[in-house]
């Protein structure tokens, strides 16, 4: 049993190793993972869901898809989309819903890191992770009417189209 442990844990870290050096850029130089640059992973997408990226260019969101650190997430009417931040905060974005997530940074190593939030129309929930555990100042969510500074927390924010 032992020695199967010990070939199944050396494969990974073989597959791991292979995956590292896949990522060197050209002239030997290492090349950052991408998992440290983008935001966070699109978990489940229900019916018509946008991603915007910063640059303007738009495209239909599924899951896995990354989340980059400037991204609108626009969600149709029956539709909704959740997704996970590197620092383990999960976003869930309701129907007929725009939200920007406007900055992210984190330092997995450090923890160090901050995020803004901008929920333009409709609902979403936040579950904090760890910026809210560490750094509860760098967290915030604004509407168009309040912004929201975060304490490391559970909580539904929704607002209203403008009449």
């Amino acid at each position: 049993m032992k020695k199967r442990i010990a070939i199944t844990l050396s494969g990974f870290l073989l597959a791991a190793n292979t995956c590292a050096w896949a990522q060197t850029a050209p002239g030997g130089a290492p090349s950052p993972a991408a998992s440290e640059i983008r935001a966070g992973t699109l978990k489940s997408v229900r019916g018509d869901v946008q991603l915007l990226s910063a640059d303007g260019a738009s495209r239909g969101a599924t899951p896995g898809d990354a989340v980059e650190p400037i991204d609108r997430i626009v969600t149709g009417a029956d539709s909704g989309a959740s997704m996970v931040l590197r620092d383990g905060t999960s976003l869930v974005v309701g129907p007929s819903s725009r939200l920007d997530l406007k900055q992210f940074h984190f330092d997995s190593t450090t923890q160090d890191g901050g995020m803004l939030v901008s929920l333009l129309r409709g609902s979403m929930r936040m579950i904090t992770g760890l910026i809210g555990k560490t750094h509860p100042d760098a967290v915030r969510v604004e509407t168009q009417t309040a912004v929201i500074g975060i304490r490391g927390t559970d909580f539904i924010v929704q607002v209203d189209g403008q009449p």
